[in-house]
């Protein structure tokens, strides 16, 4: 079955079209035939295109909306110059499967799309203003597109939290607040550490239940997950995706008084206040420099800036003070794995300036730690390591694809 799995923001639309089935699933065969990204959707959108086994195509096309960019992807997959193997007209796309942020407290498992799904995730917009809207106007151009021959299925980031127990997830404000108005944390990377775990399992022979491992998603967005016997039981960001880590734009955990006294003292607006701790904090913020972690790398070595080794810091002090927090709430754990830009590509993050760990068992190889760049997947602890360290690049989706083929052929998700 081809699949088509769409990841849509506000002004940007994401693609992968995958092949698979239940034994490709067995046998982790599945193919990624082709795979996209179009931005700034709304003007001169920037398109990179690329098919399997072939260089990307680069250009900028004016583009109004979502619908005319999705109209755009698939005129050029169903083009024999695209070169995308085993597509060469809309027949031969199988079923649609979407990124949808935020589920809440009711969509906690991957479905099939019907009126009733498209309202239930159009009443979490509250809770996700800024991406659940995005993810409903891909979902409503494939509808245009496809007809309702096509299947189509939703995919959460929420749903792989919702395993919390209500001491993970509850806030320490009045109970209820979370009784009207379901404040609580939400969490999300749900696809990204929920992918990585099972790899985790494959890597180490562990079945579901014996999973017992910390799970790090460091990128521009950065959240970090205990998981225990295989579900998470707590993770790091909250309500919306602001809370936990350091992060790129983002300041992580803040004490909020200090919004109060920068409303007083600056005058900033609550939409200025949300802008500073979503766009305008954590790295970026810190460094005055870039949210880039590879940028700010090389600004602390080739000119010894200050600030860039400060941002640096507080990034992987975040870090560790959540591995630490984490292996005490699971009293211990079997491994600590990194995945994300960040995490997959820069051994400054999981090296010994970052976890520091030794005293709980964790002890990084460093040549083997450097060795896992670009993409490259692997175990990097040292000889005699009590806490196994791991690099597993995510690839959320093809846990998107995976669990469109199990909606459309229901088939219980296995992972």
């Amino acid at each position: 079955m081809n699949i088509l799995v769409l990841n849509c923001g506000s002004s940007s639309l994401k693609f992968q079209v995958i092949a698979t089935d239940l034994e490709a699933i067995e046998r982790d065969e599945d193919r990624m035939l082709a795979r996209g990204v179009l931005e700034r959707i709304g003007t001169e959108a920037l398109i990179t295109l690329r098919a399997e086994g072939r260089a990307p195509v680069r250009d900028a096309v004016p583009l109004r909306d979502h619908r005319a960019a999705l109209d755009h992807v698939l005129h050029w997959l169903v083009s024999p110059d695209s070169g995308v193997p085993g597509i060469s007209s809309l027949s031969d796309i199988h079923a649609v499967g979407h990124r949808i942020v935020h589920g809440g407290e009711r969509l906690t498992r991957s479905l099939l799309i019907d009126d009733a799904a498209i309202e239930q995730i159009a009443e979490c917009i509250e809770l996700a203003p800024l991406h659940n809207p995005a993810n409903l106007k891909g979902i409503q151009s494939a509808r245009q597109v496809f007809g309702s021959g096509i299947p189509q299925a939703a995919v959460f980031d929420t749903s792989f939290h919702s395993t919390m127990p209500p001491e993970s997830f509850l806030y320490a404000l009045p109970y209820q607040l979370y009784v009207r108005h379901r404040v609580r944390r939400y969490g999300f990377h749900g696809t990204s550490h929920r992918y990585v775990a099972y790899r985790y399992r494959q890597l180490s022979g562990h079945d579901y239940e014996g999973t017992n491992i910390i799970t790090l998603h460091l990128g521009n967005g950065c959240s970090a997950c205990a998981i225990r016997k295989g579900a998470s039981i707590d993770t790091s960001m909250g309500m919306t995706p602001a809370e936990g880590l350091v992060m790129g734009t983002r300041s992580g955990d803040l004490d909020p008084s200090v919004l109060e006294f920068l409303h007083h003292k600056e005058g900033m607006s609550f939409d200025e206040l949300d802008s500073l701790i979503n766009k305008r904090s954590g790295l970026l913020g810190v460094s005055g420099l870039t949210n880039d972690m590879r940028d700010l790398l090389a600004e602390e070595k080739e000119h010894e800036d200050r600030r860039a080794r400060l941002a640096v810091e507080l990034f992987c002090l975040r870090v560790r003070k959540y591995i630490g927090a984490y292996l005490a709430r699971m009293n211990g754990a079997d491994a600590v794995v990194f995945t994300g830009g960040i995490g997959g590509n820069t051994p400054h993050s999981r090296g010994p300036r970052a976890p520091r760990l030794g005293i709980l068992g964790a002890q990084p190889d460093e040549e083997r730690n450097r060795g896992l760049v670009g993409g490259r997947e692997g175990e990097f602890g040292a000889e005699g390591s009590r806490i196994r360290l791991f690099v597993i690049p995510t690839n959320e989706e093809l846990l998107i694809a995976r669990d469109t083929l199990r909606c459309v052929l229901g088939v219980p998700r296995r992972w």
